[in-house]
């Protein structure tokens, strides 16, 4: 089982028939373990820490230093028909997190977090 994340969908038309239909990107959701507690870190360093997060937050509002962003590489790409969006029945929107299994050559969506 692999966590995925909607990251975006896109309308289409086949080339070849002119059916519409959906591009649906699927990124991996990667857990971000944080370190527990503050072992070993004095106030200050920590202090310091905020007051230099909050200063690059405000050069980036200014417009003076680029946001930066983590590549995308997606895990799986859907070419779709609207036929087919259907009958996947399930209601992918973009954000959502979903359980992707694969068993039994099949694929399952399964809305992560209910």
């Amino acid at each position: 089982m692999v966590l995925v994340r909607v990251y975006r969908i896109s309308s289409m038309s086949d080339p070849e028939t002119g059916r519409r239909g959906k591009i649906i990107e699927l990124v991996e959701e990667k857990k971000t373990v944080r370190a527990g507690g503050t072992h070993g870190i004095t106030e200050d360093s920590l202090m310091f820490h905020q007051m230099l997060q909050d200063a690059l937050s405000h050069l980036r509002e200014l417009g003076l230093m680029p946001y930066v962003r983590e590549p995308v590489k997606p895990k799986m790409t859907l070419y779709l028909s609207e036929e087919e969006y259907e009958l996947l029945g399930t209601r992918l929107e973009v954000n959502d997190v979903y359980e992707l299994e694969f068993k039994d050559a099949t694929i399952r969506f399964k809305k992560a977090f209910d």
